[in-house]
């Protein structure tokens, strides 16, 4: 049996995604995104499972600065859940003064807190379920939680499927160290991390190496590399498994452009969206391309 780490504690949307990305699997609840990889980087876990965007509030900053620093990790597979949150109590109710939830779940219920409990002052925690934890303990009156806290914690449900937006969801990724990487399925993702030089057109080389490949971005994102000023490593994913020409095209030409590029993974998209390849970027044709050079360099043009 394999052991994943997973952004904890227990009771948390991190846990659901993990159940559906190792089920069966002894899951271990870490404090941090950051210990969850350390987990895994140090032999103590075989795979850590870590949100990695939400539709509503963007990326996650921990998750991207923890996968591009230390030893290399890759995604192997990801899972996409809908948020919608339970609001917990403790028994017995009573007035509702404060109500707890890491940033991102109470930007997400802003709304529904304001109609549904207009005197409640709302409390940032570290995570979901340490909210939960904390009505337990008496610091806060209520919880804005997963809703497998419920299963974790003796505390009643108030409401459950509380959402501001409908239909929003985030992306959760199981990461261990490089080895084999899953077959393409032609519904895949590449992630790669880029430290280019900090000069005019660095963003637009990299982007034009995969448009002129016919490789479709489905995110791009920046964060600042924390030592100069100014620099910046930009997050891509876009669609295609490495094992296909065109992609392995792709990246070695992006590592023409870069100080750094680390390779965060290919593996299956959870939505199953098939990539869309128009005429001409084929892997076939990436391969006769390939074979013609060939045969020039051999000068073989019969």
């Amino acid at each position: 049996m394999s052991r994943i780490a997973y952004f904890g504690p227990r009771g948390t949307f991190t846990e659901q995604a993990a159940r559906v990305l190792a089920a069966g699997e002894e899951l271990i609840p870490v404090e941090t995104v950051r210990l969850a990889m350390t987990a895994v980087r140090e032999g103590e876990a075989d795979a850590a499972c870590v949100p990695i965007e939400n539709s509503v509030e963007g990326v996650v900053p921990a998750t991207l600065d923890a996968l591009s620093e230390a030893t290399p990790l890759v995604a192997v597979a990801e899972a996409i859940l809908p948020i919608h949150f339970s609001v917990l109590t403790r028994p017995g109710g009573g007035e509702i003064r404060t109500v707890a939830s890491h940033p991102h779940a109470l930007a997400q219920v802003r709304e529904w807190l304001e109609a549904n409990l207009p005197g409640a002052h709302p409390v940032a925690s570290s995570s979901t379920s340490a909210a939960a934890v904390g009505v337990l303990e008496g610091d806060f009156d209520a919880a804005v939680c997963a809703p497998v806290a419920a299963e974790h914690y003796a505390l009643e449900v108030l409401a459950t499927e509380v959402a501001d937006v409908g239909d929003a969801a985030t992306r959760f990724l199981l990461v261990r160290p490089p080895g084999e990487l899953p077959e393409p399925t032609g519904a895949d993702r590449t992630s790669v991390v880029a430290a280019a030089a900090n000069r005019t057109g660095t963003l637009a080389e990299l982007l034009t190496e995969l448009a002129s490949r016919g490789i479709n971005l489905t995110r791009l994102d920046a964060r600042p590399t924390r030592s100069n000023f100014g620099e910046y490593r930009f997050f891509i994913d876009f669609e295609g498994h490495v094992a296909e020409p065109r992609v392995l095209d792709a990246l070695t030409a992006l590592r023409r452009h870069c100080r750094q590029l680390r390779f965060l993974g290919s593996h299956p998209r959870a939505d199953g969206i098939r990539t869309t390849i128009e005429p001409g970027f084929g892997n076939d044709d990436f391969v006769e391309a390939a074979v013609w050079a060939d045969a020039v360099r051999k000068g073989d043009l019969a």
